[in-house]
């Protein structure tokens, strides 16, 4: 018994396990926490934490290069049916432009002049159309010359009515004023040609017609 006495006045308080010999694993989380570290038990959270952020940032890239993929396509076809728009209408007024100076050239008449005229019925004609009237100028010379006809002619409107194929069908109203042995007074009066322009064919006039009827509407 009194070596056992003896065993526990030798034992001192040095003796005694310390968190430096990491014999307290309690001991050691506190020391990792005071010095700023995460604790062994913290460490599988944050990496959780992490692969949840680069999942959720890798989601985001995806919806983001979707969206501009998606409004990329929408800014090419919005581009695309402007242009054709524009092109329409640009393509529209040029053969109401073509039609008007058609329709103007054939309206103005002097029969002291007459195969000049006759020219300007075949002007920017297709050959077809121009092989047609090249078969109607003596009748037509016929009617100009005794009846000393005469007439100017003011463009008043010019609508496209139709287009098919890139075939115009263009509707021209003008102010004419005319003279002949009959009225030599003059008349005035409006007169409306009916003109086909074919883009296939270089802008050619490929048919023209007389049409009555009211001025197109604005």
């Amino acid at each position: 018994m009194n070596g056992d006495a003896g065993k526990a006045l030798d034992h001192t308080p040095e003796d005694e396990p310390t968190a430096e010999n990491g014999s307290d694993p309690t001991d050691s989380t506190v020391s990792a926490l005071r010095q700023g570290r995460p604790s062994i038990s913290d460490r599988p959270r944050a990496a959780v934490s992490l692969q949840l952020s680069s999942i959720v940032a890798g989601a985001a890239i995806a919806i983001l290069i979707g969206a501009v993929g998606v409004l990329s396509v929408i800014l090419w076809t919005t581009r695309s049916d402007v242009a054709a728009t524009r092109a329409g209408i640009d393509n529209g007024r040029r053969a109401e432009q073509i039609a008007t100076d058609y329709a103007v050239g054939a309206s103005n008449i002097n029969f002291q002049e007459a195969n000049v005229w006759l020219e300007k019925l075949k002007a920017n004609t297709t050959p077809q159309l121009a092989s047609k009237f090249d078969a109607t100028t003596p009748a037509l010379h016929e009617i100009l010359v005794p009846l000393r006809w005469t007439s100017t002619a003011t463009p008043i409107a010019a609508k496209v009515t139709s287009e098919s194929g890139g075939i115009y069908t263009v509707h021209v109203f003008l102010d004419v004023t005319s003279t002949n042995a009959r009225t030599p007074d003059g008349a005035r009066t409006t007169v409306t040609y009916t003109v086909a322009v074919d883009t296939n064919s270089d802008w050619k006039i490929t048919d023209v017609s007389g049409l009555g009827g009211p001025l197109p509407a604005n």
